[in-house]
């Protein structure tokens, strides 16, 4: 196995970590509430800025870490009480326009809050430096870490999930949400907590990612569409099937993004191959979802059926 596609695996994992964190919860919120969150990306902002902050005023990549936990879940819950609560009960265009409007609002309340001047949060001392993997590949320490955090994620979540009463509430909900309501739940504390849990798991993706990209305003957007593609490929509802589609985006991605050029540019002109590969670098993650939709409409593993 070549030394480019080991570390392109290790960047798909890397990349997959992430999706994994921002989708896991985006998948229970749209297939246990029935909403369709496009806010969803924002908390993700909200914990990189929280994040970037802390670690400039205190120099503690620990607290860092809080701030962006806290920050996220905190504005993830108010948001919950104040404005998703009211879109249960309405069609998914209202939700879609409602949540549209609320990225907006958090683009502007984070502008007042942090300022327009983009922050810079540096990678800490114990997760800086290479890891000599093979003797031709030396790969980051906090690449290694993010793919670390999200297996840890992904295990967490599963005994959270197969282990526990709330666990079992949520599976019930995301199968048959008027029968959990109709057995006494209280319905509307579970999706709270579910709400705040998908936004505290975005303050994670947030910190994590702090260090590596641009921390800015609009960055949740960019992210977004890349985790509906990663919930339509596993199946809404189901964070097995989330976890399935991050890692198989993830590979796409990265695996695409080294090999696509590298065999255009073999096969024909390079003022073709240029202009080529960008655009199927670009569609690859689309391509894959519109294959696995074409064998299974409902996704590899949805929470229904």
């Amino acid at each position: 196995m070549s030394t480019l596609l080991i570390e392109q695996i290790l960047n798909g994992l890397q990349y997959g970590a992430m999706l994994f964190l921002l989708a896991s919860g985006l998948t229970l919120i749209f297939g246990i509430m029935g909403v369709i969150n496009l806010t969803h990306g924002s908390f993700y902002m909200v914990g990189a800025f929280c994040a970037a902050h802390a670690a400039t005023a205190t120099g503690s990549f620990a607290a860092a870490i809080l701030a962006a936990l806290v920050g996220a879940g905190l504005y993830g819950l108010i948001m919950e009480l104040v404005v998703i609560r009211r879109l249960y009960a309405r069609d998914h265009l209202d939700q879609v326009l409602a949540t549209f409007g609320m990225i907006l609002f958090t683009n502007e309340l984070v502008t007042v809050v942090f300022g327009r001047t983009p922050p810079f949060m540096d990678i800490p001392d114990f997760l800086s430096g290479t890891v000599q993997l093979l003797p031709d590949l030396s790969y980051p320490v906090v690449r290694l870490s993010f793919i670390l955090v999200g297996a840890l994620v992904a295990i967490g979540l599963w005994a959270l999930i197969t282990r526990t009463r709330i666990g079992m509430l949520i599976r019930a909900g995301a199968d048959d949400r008027s029968m959990v309501d109709a057995l006494g739940v209280d319905i509307r504390r579970l999706f709270s907590l579910v709400f705040a849990l998908g936004a505290v798991l975005c303050g994670l993706a947030g910190v994590m990612t702090a260090p590596l990209l641009a921390v800015e305003i609009g960055m949740g957007e960019r992210i977004l569409i890349t985790t509906f593609v990663v919930i339509v490929v596993g199946g809404v509802g189901s964070v097995r099937g989330a976890l399935i589609g991050a890692l198989l985006v993830g590979m796409v991605d990265s695996l695409g993004r080294a090999y696509i050029p590298i065999t255009l540019y073999d096969l024909l002109p390079p003022e073709i191959a240029s202009t080529l590969a960008a655009g199927l670098v670009s569609a690859s993650i689309y391509v894959l979802m519109a294959v696995i939709l074409l064998v299974r409409p409902r996704g590899l593993l949805p929470a229904r059926g």
